[in-house]
């Protein structure tokens, strides 16, 4: 793409916002999303930021995309330049960029961006008069440590108290090293080039802040000009994979109905109700019914199916679903008793029979494939369980291979294998002989995505190689196998990093009361 034709492309995407806040300052920060336009404007927690950012006095946020189609995987001289929206500037041209990473392979486009804008991906390469690279979001909750040979700090959990803060550190700090210096000093800022490898505690914020909401509605995205507002934040429940189960992210914290209610334009008419476990939430029904009531479209970002009786999906079906979608995570009721998920074979049996009678059309189910322990019978049992639900409403598969994440339970468990994983999607496919819609994501790239959820500055350094290299899966396989990691499903020894507590932000300094935290993307 010309850069005349991505300076129009933006110009027509700005032309269909709503709600953006138009505002020129003296100091600019870049706040940057590895994935394209699409997907990034998805993000409440990117929404969130960029809202403090412009309500802060003297500063002005500029937002900043990796390219349309600069993800696939591409020599990286042909990596066109981003440029912001608001000022179509270079992230060159900025003081302080701040990167919003929701998870691992979000990595490849975070270099590819510095790259093309001139900026050394490596912070070691970088001098003093190139921009500060800081980095947050929902990654840190999990392992940012991959990260950290490429920016000059990591916001650690949730960043809605820090972020002032931090831009006006950086801001008024004498240097990119002396901004370093005062940024290790926060409770909840991961500097890599002070702390080594030594995570900080989590950021969390106090109930009273929540909760975020959108602030530019497009049509332009995955969830074309959808409202969306955070019902409740964490999680109360234990599934052993999650990085937001109930204590490793501080629980879940609700959103009073009235609250969600009367934050929500009368003028928008999709609304997207967000959270880890937003089903869970003890007014959902009643939240779901009233917006119908409005005449809004209303989504969930997660259902469970121990929550879908009845009254829950008329109200669903009231609210605009024609397609039921929950997860069924593990293949059998064994690894779903194994891996603590509450849904069991009569609640899929009854949302099934629910979700027939309430009219809608499809049943949609996630899995994973891969799990610790699974074997061939496993798998057999999903195809026969599948082909039962099947004659009640048709069913959709989506199903991910297993990718261990740290701190969580299942921290360490290996990779089942690329192979493996293959031949056990295949064996479905052929249990359920075209009962099912079957669609999965790539195995290969699911052994990048465990490599790098699982590494460290090590398995940085060798995504930034692979990256150079072209970017293709045989560059991502070379680089790891040369650390010492197989595809088949060994892993090579790694750094024990310390257990990372969740406590309340505590700012080094005061910030603006009207802040709020929440990860630099949602």
């Amino acid at each position: 793409m010309s850069a005349h034709t991505s300076r129009e492309l933006i110009r027509t995407r700005l032309s269909r916002e709503s709600g953006r806040i138009d505002k020129t300052a003296p100091r600019r920060v870049a706040l940057a999303y590895p994935s394209p336009y699409a997907v990034g404007m998805s993000s409440l927690g990117y929404q969130q930021i960029y809202r403090i950012l412009q309500d802060m006095p003297g500063v002005a946020c500029e937002r900043v995309f990796l390219p349309d189609g600069a993800d696939q995987a591409e020599a990286l001289q042909d990596v066109e330049a981003p440029l912001s929206y608001e000022g179509q500037r270079s992230l060159g041209d900025f003081q302080l960029i701040a990167f919003s990473v929701a998870y691992e392979l979000e990595l490849a486009g975070l270099l590819r961006m510095l790259h093309a804008s001139g900026i050394p991906p490596l912070r070691a390469d970088r001098s003093r008069r190139h921009p500060l690279v800081i980095a947050g979001g929902p990654l840190t909750f999990s392992n940012p440590l991959p990260l950290a040979p490429f920016v000059d700090a990591i916001v650690m959990g949730e960043a809605e108290e820090i972020v002032e803060w931090l831009a006006e550190t950086c801001f008024e700090a004498a240097d990119s090293e002396h901004a370093r210096e005062q940024l290790a000093q926060h409770p909840h800022i991961f500097v890599p080039s002070v702390h080594g490898s030594t995570l900080p505690s989590l950021g969390r914020t106090e109930d009273a802040r929540l909760p975020a909401r959108s602030v530019i509605l497009t049509p332009d995205t995955e969830l074309s000009n959808m409202f969306l507002l955070e019902a409740e934040r964490g999680c109360s429940r234990t599934c052993t994979y999650c990085v937001m189960r109930r204590g490793s992210a501080g629980g879940m914290r609700k959103v009073p109905k009235d609250v969600v209610l009367e934050l929500i334009p009368e003028h928008v008419s999709k609304v997207g109700l967000v959270g880890a476990a937003v089903s869970d939430h003890p007014q959902i029904v009643e939240i779901v019914s009233e917006l119908a009531d409005r005449g809004k479209q209303v989504g969930l970002s997660s259902l469970r199916p121990d929550r879908l009786k009845e009254p829950f999906v008329v109200a669903l079906k009231r609210a605009g679903y024609r397609t039921l979608t929950t997860a069924l995570d593990g293949a059998s009721e064994r690894l779903r008793e194994t891996i603590e998920r509450r849904g069991r074979v009569p609640h899929y049996e009854a949302l099934a029979e629910h979700a027939r009678a309430a009219g809608m059309q499809r049943l949609k189910l996630y899995l994973m494939i891969g799990l610790p322990g699974e074997t061939e019978s496993d798998i057999d049992e999903c195809a026969e369980f599948v082909s039962k639900l099947s004659r009640i409403l048709p069913v959709a598969l989506g199903i991910a291979p297993f990718c261990a994440k740290r701190r969580t339970p299942l921290d360490g468990q290996p990779f089942a294998g690329i192979e493996v994983v293959q031949a056990r999607l295949e064996r479905l496919r052929r249990g359920l002989k075209g009962r099912a819609d079957v669609r999965s994501t790539s195995a290969k790239w699911a052994w990048v995505e465990y490599v790098l959820a699982q590494g460290a500055e090590e398995e940085g350094l060798a995504l930034w190689q692979a990256v150079q290299a072209g970017g293709r899966f045989a560059d991502y396989r070379k680089a790891f196998v040369e650390l010492g990691y197989g595809t088949r499903g060994p892993q090579r020894p790694r750094l024990e990093p310390p257990p990372l507590p969740v406590v309340a932000a505590k700012p080094a300094r005061s910030t603006s009361p009207g802040s709020r935290a929440l990860p630099l993307v949602g």
